[in-house]
């Protein structure tokens, strides 16, 4: 399918005002504007302010949104996913882990083109931002076509959306069809790098993303990052998700993930180590060291029963946690609400501490988590002057919500995708009124079932599309 985004570019003159709101800005001290507003020019909040905005903001505003009864709040930060599983929903029900990848993933997914990861990317991104992420990391790691990151790159570029690019590769104990070597990588990177990082004023950005570590050599890594680093971009990598990875890191490197990481000199601030689900005391301590960030995936550790991080300890060691929720095909749906709440839930019932953490915790980790975890501190995840216009409006008057006494609990407990009303990436609406401004969702969805249908019929695969 095609899409003109022609219109995709279009800011109003004058900016938009959204006015008469609860502004979470999620700074420092957690200001709450309530009613508040703010004024966004071009790709950026020019400014934010508690009770009725200047009468020369109202009057230049080439458009005015009024925010009564709801709340604004900073884009979330989808900290890992994997979009082409959008076509593995429901896939995966009661399997661990590595059961998981070698009955559910593996074959199909090798059977993945260009057009069907773009599909699949674009109902992903459609996904994200109906579930308030305005940026996403996609580690990506199928790789059995070059075009397969053209067309996600392409979908990210036709959604508007802030996008990370985690170009992900294996170069051994992965299935065959599935593996690159070091230099292959660096090769192909660069290719989608020439064409896409710093796309359309820095939207879109690629970095590398060795997938596991029994999937990745010494030496491997060492080329890849240095490879990263050359060019300013970290490293994204699967990290102690499963107790079984872990003990396989043991009897084969006599070492635990992070500690192999430290070992081979390549830990660092521009590392983003996924789930971190299975660390010690020695781990964390390195990962604080080293200033790298966890990315927690509540959802789809429970999903997989993979276990509970140690989200506290992380805390209180001054690691950077941001969340994530983990692909479609381990969750099985991309919703940062959803990741918001079972962030708190999970370590209040595993720790029998009702204070384990509140909801301004998770607020935090998802907004200004994320933007420190994709290197974007100053720039997103806080409702300020200065900062680009990653917006989230999302209605408190509904029954699932309303009376409000709190509205970050109320964002955080109670609220859900179809209660968004308005999202803005960079200033752009891409979501207005509760309609998508860039795609036809019925067209999309047509064209990804059918898309979706031939990938399994060529896997031989059993599915309900197929059938």
């Amino acid at each position: 399918m095609t899409i003109d985004i022609s219109e995709l570019a279009e800011r109003p003159s004058g900016g938009v005002l959204i006015e008469n709101a609860a502004v979470v800005t999620v700074d420092d001290d957690l200001t709450l504007h309530d009613p508040g507003w703010v004024h966004v020019v071009d790709d950026h909040i020019e400014e934010v302010g508690g009770g009725e905005a200047p009468v020369e903001v109202r009057e230049s505003a080439g458009r005015t949104i009024d925010g009564s009864g709801q709340a604004v709040m900073p884009g979330m930060v989808n900290g890992h996913t994997h979009l082409f599983q959008t076509f593995f929903r429901g896939q995966a029900d009661d399997k661990p882990l590595l059961e998981w990848l070698r009955e559910s993933i593996w074959p199909a997914a090798v059977h993945l083109d260009g057009e069907s990861a773009y599909l699949a990317a674009m109902v992903g991104l459609v996904e994200n931002l109906r579930t308030g992420a305005t940026s996403v990391v996609d580690h990506q790691y199928v790789h059995v076509e070059e075009a397969i990151d053209d067309g996600v790159c392409r979908a990210a570029d036709e959604s508007g959306v802030r996008f990370l690019l985690a170009r992900g590769w294996a170069d051994r104990n992965y299935p065959a069809a599935m593996c690159e070597q070091a230099d292959v990588v660096v090769e192909r990177v660069r290719r989608v790098r020439e064409r896409w990082h710093g796309h359309d004023d820095d939207r879109i950005r690629i970095e590398l993303a060795p997938l596991i570590p029994w999937g990745c050599s010494n030496d491997a890594m060492a080329t890849t990052v240095a490879e990263a680093r050359s060019f300013g971009a970290g490293t994204h990598i699967h990290c102690a998700e499963t107790k079984e990875e872990v003990d396989m890191s043991l009897d084969e490197r006599g070492m635990r993930h992070v500690e192999w990481l430290d070992d081979i000199g390549l830990l660092g601030p521009d590392f983003q180590l996924a789930h971190s689900v299975w660390l010690d005391d020695t781990e964390l301590d390195l990962i604080a060291k080293a200033d790298a960030t966890v990315v927690h995936c509540p959802v789809s550790n429970m999903y997989l029963a993979s276990g509970v991080p140690r989200i506290l300890d992380m805390r209180e060691r001054g690691i950077n946690v941001a969340l994530a929720s983990d692909g479609p095909g381990s969750n099985n749906r991309q919703d940062m609400f959803e990741v918001l709440k079972a962030t708190v839930l999970l370590q209040k019932v595993h720790h029998l501490n009702a204070m384990a953490l509140q909801p301004e915790d998770s607020l935090v980790m998802a907004c200004r988590g994320g933007s420190h975890a994709i290197g974007l501190p100053d720039s997103i995840g806080v409702i300020e002057a200065g900062r680009k216009a990653d917006l989230v409006m999302v209605d408190l008057e509904s029954v699932f919500i309303a009376p409000v006494h709190r509205v970050v609990s109320a964002l955080v407990f109670n609220a859900a995708p179809a209660d968004i009303t308005t999202v803005m990436v960079d200033g752009r609406i891409v979501i207005d009124n509760g309609e998508v401004t860039f795609v036809d969702e019925a067209e999309l969805l047509a064209a990804a079932r059918a898309s979706a249908a031939e990938v399994f019929r060529r896997a031989g695969v059993s599915s309900r599309l197929t059938r």
